[in-house]
C-alpha cells in the first residue's frame, strides 16, 4: 500500500495556526521541554557570507506527540530581506515522512512571536501602559500580535529602528509611533521587546523602569546581543527559554555569571517557580528560540489542518 505524504502550503498553515493557537501550543512545549520531556539537539547554524545568509537548522521531539519535526530557516540580506523556510514532519511512530510545510517561514515567524506571547502571559504587568518595540521586521508585529493576544489592555507603541523609513512603517503596522532613539522608545515602558540582529547592546540598564518585562528575541546566535549585560544583573526575576541555549547563543552568553539566577519559561509555566509577584518587578525574558517550538506549532498544524494540501504517494 503506498504512503502519503501531505504538503501544506503558506496558506494552509496560516489558516491551520492562528497565534492563539500557537501561544498555547508553545507553552506545553516549553513546560515539557523543562520537565525533561522532550528530544532536543543543538541547533546547526550555516553562514553564506557572500549573499549575506545565515541559516538555522532545528529539530524536536515531544515525548507522546504523534509527529517529531526538523526545520530549516533562512534569511538573507537585501532590501527587503529574503526570509524563508521548510518543516518536514515525521511520524513519531514508524520515522516516515508526514508533511512538508512549505510555509516560507511563518512557522518561525508565529512560534517566534508565540513565544513572547507565552513570556507576557506569565511576566507582564496585568495592564500595560505603554510598550516599546526595537526593530522592523516581522517580529515587530509579530511580537506586538501576541501581546495583544494574551494583553487585553495595551497602551501606546513606540517603535524604533536604524532606518526611520522601515520604523515608521511598522509602527504603522501596529498601531504605534516611530522615534528617534532607542532610549526615548524604551524610556517608562511597561513591556520592551527587542527584535533586531544587533551585536552590541541597544538597552542601557539605566533607561529601563522597574516594573517593567523586557522580551529579547533577537539574540539567537554567537555575538549577537541587545540588552546590556548590567540589564540583567539588575532584573529581579531572569526567565530564558532553555538554559544551555540562552548561554551559548542568547543574552546570557554576555552574563554567563548569572546563570544560577535563571529560570527557564517552562519551569514558571508548570507553577514550580514564581513568575511576576509584584507590580514593581523588573523582569528580563531572553528567548533564543528552541526546536520544541517547532515540533509544537507542526503538530498544531497537522491538527488543525483539516483536509488542506495535497496528497503525494512515495
Amino acid at each position: 500500500m503506498a504512503e502519503i505524504v501531505r504538503v501544506l502550503r503558506e496558506d494552509d498553515v496560516r489558516a491551520a495556526l492562528p497565534m492563539s493557537v500557537c501561544i498555547d501550543a508553545v507553552e506545553r512545549a516549553f513546560v515539557a521541554y523543562s520537565a525533561g520531556r522532550a528530544e532536543m539537539p543543538g541547533v546547526i547554524h550555516l553562514d553564506v557570507p557572500e549573499a549575506g545568509g545565515e541559516i538555522h537548522i532545528k529539530a524536536g521531539h515531544l515525548h507522546g506527540a504523534p509527529a517529531y519535526a526538523l526545520k530549516a530557516s533562512s534569511g538573507f540580506a537585501g532590501d527587503p530581506p529574503a526570509i524563508d523556510g521548510l518543516v518536514v514532519v515525521f511520524d513519531a511512530t514508524t520515522g516516515a515522512p508526514l508533511a512538508f510545510l512549505l510555509d516560507r517561514g511563518f512557522v518561525t515567524d508565529q512560534r517566534t512571536g508565540a513565544a513572547g506571547g507565552v513570556a507576557a502571559r506569565w511576566l507582564a504587568p496585568e495592564r500595560v501602559g505603554r510598550v516599546a518595540v526595537l526593530g522592523s521586521g516581522i517580529q515587530a508585529r509579530k511580537q506586538v500580535e501576541a501581546l495583544r493576544a494574551v494583553r487585553v489592555d495595551v497602551g501606546p507603541i513606540r517603535v524604533w529602528a536604524r532606518d526611520a523609513g522601515r520604523a515608521a512603517a511598522a509602527a504603522a503596522d501596529v498601531g504605534g509611533r516611530a522615534v528617534g532613539s532607542v532610549e526615548e522608545a524604551v524610556e517608562g515602558a511597561d513591556v520592551i521587546l527587542t527584535c533586531t540582529a544587533a551585536r552590541e547592546p541597544l538597552v542601557r540598564a539605566g533607561w529601563v523602569a522597574s516594573g517593567a518585562l523586557v522580551i529579547a528575541v533577537g539574540s539567537d546566535g554567537p555575538g549577537k546581543q541587545e540588552l546590556d549585560p548590567d540589564l540583567l544583573r539588575r532584573a529581579d526575576v531572569l526567565v530564558v527559554d532553555a538554559l544551555d541555549q540562552a548561554l551559548r547563543l542568547g543574552e546570557l552568553q554576555h552574563a554567563p555569571e548569572l546563570r544560577e539566577r535563571a529560570v527557564e519559561l517552562g519551569v514558571i509555566c508548570a507553577g514550580g517557580a514564581p513568575g511576576r509577584t509584584s507590580a514593581d518587578q523588573l523582569i528580563v525574558c531572553d528567548l533564543t528560540g528552541v526546536g520544541v517550538q517547532d515540533v509544537a506549532a507542526a503538530n498544531a498544524v497537522l491538527a488543525n489542518a483539516g483536509d488542506a494540501g495535497e496528497r503525494l504517494e512515495r
